[in-house]
């Protein structure tokens, strides 16, 4: 009795925060909907809060952070996710393969006009996933695929089962991204316990675990393929990296930034050692694009490469979300031409995105790993500020590019990324265009951070 006083008396704080958020999780799981934005707000912020207490409290205690974790994503099992209804489309394609029918050669609304019915209960889940993403080709790589199969596989019919299936699926590599992550940091000699602004973080917890978003495993194969890289395993490095890859196409942005890493050669080497990390140099980048295409040969057909770049495509000439410089952009196209330019500018945009990328290959110091992570984080950076469409979940894997280096910004906007589901919260609800004054204000804030880390806290070093 005296010892369990005891520990009471001296735990009374965490035991508060961590039973105060295992309450908002339950309530946020099983109790919201996406039109409640009052309760989605104040669910969100308090969880944040609690978190960001949970970590600084328990920070040198990273066993009792893991638990808590991995107690935390438990507790969404059983819910069907709340903030998104993709999980209908990724149900889709697993059961669609387990028919034997390739997913990227048709939509779902080719199957439901002619009404025929391939799958188990192919009207709920095309009314689930909504007429968007109904009438577009899948956009899922093999590695997600596979993932999607083995719900089908498990679950058999049962929508929840699936459910559960994918979940279980991306707790688990959480698990993987806390491991790897943590013997990384250790490499790098940064705090272990930096991982916990990633796993612990609600958002992470709410948009991959609760809503079934696969940035989760992508990001456990990167993480991973850094790890590798970092200890001189670069080919098994490159073959983790073609895994990410496959599960979300994102990580081929970083491919030039490796250039720096492998040509680490000084004037005052010799000429065989430079020509040597030209041939690992390649090496890598053939095993990266080999295992990549190895993993889609599989699904490949006449019609693939069509409709894939033809869905890939969408995302830069077609949709439009949450975006900041591109809204700006937009609005300056429409004040000369009078009507939307999103083709024209997002093809503009990708250019300039391309330019950076290659600027930052060749002219930033991209020699050591620690160095390598900041330059992929400016990179993603800089494509989500000019992106059409940033959805909130886009964030996750900026957000696991910071921990591993001083930059608190990707954590801010962590935070402040729930003003984009208010996005269509308008006085008339006859308007459906976003509300630019929220977007708008979560913007400020990240550009705000962004601006005081980058250039004002260092000119106040500097002086």
């Amino acid at each position: 009795m005296f010892l369990n006083t005891t520990f009471l008396k001296l735990n009374r704080t965490s035991l508060f925060l961590v039973f105060s958020s295992i309450l908002f999780y339950f309530l946020f799981a099983y109790d919201l909907t996406r039109t409640e934005y009052t309760k989605l707000i104040v669910f969100y912020v308090v969880l944040f809060l609690l978190f960001y207490m949970l970590v600084n409290t328990l920070k040198h205690n990273t066993r009792a952070l893991s638990f808590l974790a991995f107690s935390f994503r438990a507790i969404f099992i059983l819910a069907i996710p709340n903030l998104s209804q993709d999980f209908y489309r990724f149900i889709w394609d697993g059961r669609i393969l387990l028919e034997g029918i390739n997913p990227y050669l048709f939509t779902v609304e080719s199957f439901i006009n002619k009404d025929e019915i391939p799958v188990y209960q192919a009207h709920t889940l095309y009314e689930g996933m909504g007429n968007l993403n109904a009438s577009h080709f899948t956009n899922y790589p093999p590695i997600n695929q596979l993932c999607f199969v083995l719900a089908g596989l498990f679950a058999g019919k049962s929508i929840l089962g699936s459910v559960v299936i994918m979940r279980l699926l991306i707790i688990a590599a959480d698990f993987g991204t806390l491991h790897f992550g943590q013997k990384l940091l250790e490499k790098l000699k940064i705090p272990s316990y930096n991982i916990f602004w990633y796993i612990l973080n609600p958002f992470i917890i709410i948009e991959l675990t609760g809503n079934l978003h696969f940035e989760g495993v992508m990001i456990f194969f990167l993480v991973w393929s850094l790890y590798l890289l970092n200890i001189g395993k670069w080919k098994w490095a490159g073959v983790v990296l073609a895994l990410s890859i496959s599960v979300k196409l994102i990580p081929l942005i970083f491919l030039p930034l490796f250039f720096q890493w492998f040509i680490k050669s000084n004037q005052k080497e010799k000429d065989v050692s430079i020509i040597l990390n030209l041939v690992r140099l390649v090496s890598f980048y053939i095993i990266v694009i080999a295992t990549t295409l190895l993993l889609f040969l599989p699904f490949y057909a006449s019609d693939f490469l069509h409709n894939y770049s033809k869905t890939v495509a969408l995302w830069f000439q077609n949709f439009e979300f949450n975006g900041s410089l591109y809204y700006i952009a937009r609005e300056i196209g429409y004040t000369f031409r009078g009507y939307n330019e999103i083709a024209i500018i997002g093809k503009i945009l990708s250019l300039i995105v391309i330019v950076f990328v290659i600027l930052m290959a060749f002219f930033k110091k991209n020699k050591t790993t620690l160095e390598l992570i900041t330059a992929m984080l400016f990179v993603l950076s800089f494509y989500y500020f000019t992106a059409t469409t940033v959805h909130p979940w886009y964030i996750a894997t900026l957000l696991i590019l910071s921990v591993f280096t001083k930059y608190k910004f990707p954590l801010v906007w962590s935070c402040v990324i729930i003003l984009s589901y208010l996005a269509y919260v308008n006085i008339n609800k006859a308007d459906k265009s976003e509300n630019l004054w929220i977007i708008g204000l979560e913007y400020i804030i990240v550009y705000g951070v962004f601006i005081w880390e980058v250039s004002i806290k260092k000119l106040r070093k500097r002086s």
